[in-house]
């Protein structure tokens, strides 16, 4: 698998109330994006480029783009499983998962 289409770490475990942030050291574009069904009912919806729902990530991909040494944070107050997805990436399995203990 090329490092350059991977979040490192895929998974990760924290506790509620822990601020994640993903930082971009490639040289492409990614996005840090939430699969829309894969996260707790409960929880805040969380996207690079602060779209609302899976649908207008994806129908505004540039707008999500974290370009090299950009920064997307976000905060998980929900306990339970967060899988997520760099859209223009899916394809060579760029995705991961946050569990929120």
């Amino acid at each position: 698998m090329n490092e350059d289409f991977a979040f490192d770490p895929k998974t990760l475990t924290v506790s509620a109330g822990t601020t994640v942030r993903w930082v971009n050291d490639s040289d492409v574009g990614h996005t840090v994006t939430a699969y829309g069904d894969r996260i707790p009912t409960e929880a805040v919806y969380f996207a690079s480029g602060g779209f609302e729902s899976e649908r207008a990530a994806r129908n505004d991909v540039s707008g999500g783009l974290l370009a090299t040494g950009d920064t997307y944070e976000h905060t998980f107050d929900v306990t339970g499983t967060y899988e997520y997805v760099c859209i223009p990436h899916e394809g060579s399995g760029m995705t991961g998962t946050i569990t929120v203990e």
